[in-house]
């Protein structure tokens, strides 16, 4: 069930775009090093710009953050200096242990730093290519692999699941061979709300977990209505392997990592642990943050809640899914991506930015469409023990921005709809408290400190 969407991204153009406000035009710079090794705050160098080719695509190469300029520090709406004095205040005193933020805008890295301390026991300092656990982040690589698969006609939208996956079952004969493998991606396969999660926390195996589909009654028909699902999902993971001959990690690796220069990012706990600088996650205990050994469990859902990345990974990412890397991500597939697919009216619901700015909520595959306060926006979250991060998308400003932290608090979250808000010039709000922001009038939400219904806990 698709929704029409006739709000694709607006500013793919990858010529020659001018920046309001400093008179300065802007091109896309090809530059194939490797991304600097500094955790300092990044803004762009005019001096350092070079034109791009007319083709508008970036041929394999990164597109990495010019040395700062702090004069450049506020651009279109978005003071840096301030995203970055609330950072600073959200891991003073350990409000939370780390955390990294990176902003993109018209295909370039225009801020990115990293925060705080990797783990509380032994403290190293957070920078760009500290590693971080996605946790439901995933899902967007999960339906990008996917997308690239339906257009090199490998697989078919509305191919039945049961063509690739023959032993997969729901209660019902007629709900299995209606399940399509756009109906895993999209979250409209139709079970309860995060099936068989708690049997996954319990250290459920993961084929196990799909075994038991059958068993579960069903919500709606496949393709009628929304719910959110992990076991489900990651079936798209057996899809790939029956399409290609390849294990699901082992293609994301070859078509996106590798190609994007996502050079920390890696799936499973295996893969965080052989990272050479990578974040604990922490829990709250007795009024102190606690770091632990990262748990299995999802990692068993690699589709879902696999991959492991740093700032700088998910930057280039970003800059892939602003349309700003056609060779790895063609335009069509991201039209695809992030346009609505079934309805998602439990998100306005939500956490208090979601209620004081969503007039509607949809699932695109594997990304969440908004329409935030009159505008377009396309966004993910995830959670799982002891990491959080947030991911948007602003298509209207061709801008991307990525918020990773280590622990479980929900104070961060607040960072993405600041920065969303001043890009899009919408009068704030107090999504951080004011012990952040240091603006005592304000008055914060009273759920700030609960979860966002997001991701897997």
């Amino acid at each position: 069930m698709t929704i029409p969407n006739s709000n694709a991204f607006r500013h793919r153009n990858r010529f020659t775009r001018v920046l309001i406000g400093t008179g300065v035009a802007l091109l896309p710079t090809l530059i194939g090093a490797a991304q600097p090794q500094s955790s300092g705050w990044q803004s762009r160098d005019p001096a350092q710009q070079v034109q791009a080719s007319t083709s508008g695509s970036h041929s394999g190469q990164i597109v990495r953050p010019s040395a700062p300029i702090n004069s450049m520090s506020t651009v279109q709406g978005v003071d840096y200096r301030e995203i970055d004095r609330y950072a600073n205040s959200l891991v003073a005193g350990q409000r939370v242990p780390g955390l990294a933020i990176a902003v993109v805008r018209n295909g370039r890295i225009e801020f990115m730093k990293g925060y705080g301390i990797t783990d509380t026991s032994r403290p190293e300092p957070v920078d760009t290519h500290t590693v971080f656990r996605l946790a439901s982040l995933s899902k967007s690589f999960a339906s990008a692999l996917a997308s690239l698969l339906v257009q090199q006609g490998r697989i078919h939208w509305n191919d039945g699941v049961t063509r690739w996956v023959p032993s997969f079952r729901l209660p019902t004969q007629s709900a299995t061979d209606r399940v399509t493998v756009e109906n895993l991606v999209s979250q409209s396969v139709g079970l309860p709300k995060n099936a068989f999660d708690r049997d996954i926390e319990a250290n459920l195996d993961y084929p196990s977990a799909v075994a038991k589909l059958a068993t579960v009654n069903m919500k709606c028909a496949p393709g009628d209505c929304y719910s959110y699902q992990n076991v489900a999902f990651s079936l798209i993971g057996d899809v790939v392997f029956a399409a290609t001959g390849n294990f699901y990690p082992e293609a994301v690796e070859r078509l996106i990592f590798k190609p994007l220069g996502m050079n920390d990012a890696s799936y499973g706990l295996g893969g965080i642990q052989a990272s050479p600088r990578w974040a604990r996650p922490h829990v709250g205990r007795a009024g102190a943050w606690r770091s632990l050994t990262p748990k299995p469990t999802y990692y068993r859902l690699a589709p879902a809640a696999g991959v492991n990345a740093s700032i700088s990974d998910m930057a280039q990412w970003m800059i892939a899914q602003t349309g700003h890397r056609t060779d790895v991500l063609p335009e069509n597939v991201l039209d695809n991506m992030h346009s609505a697919k079934v309805k998602s009216p439990t998100e306005l619901r939500g956490s208090s930015w979601r209620r004081g700015r969503l007039n509607d909520a949809s699932y695109g595959l594997g990304w969440r469409v908004y329409n935030y306060a009159g505008h377009r926006v396309i966004f993910h979250g995830g959670a799982v023990e002891g990491y959080r991060g947030a991911m948007a998308l602003v298509p209207e400003r061709d801008l991307g921005l990525v918020i990773l932290w280590n622990s479980s608090s929900s104070l961060p979250s607040g960072l993405m709809p600041t920065i969303v808000d001043r890009a899009l010039n919408i009068p704030g709000l107090p999504w951080l408290p004011k012990e952040i922001t240091g603006l005592g009038e304000q008055t914060v939400p009273a759920d700030l400190s609960a979860p966002d219904p997001e991701g897997n806990d």
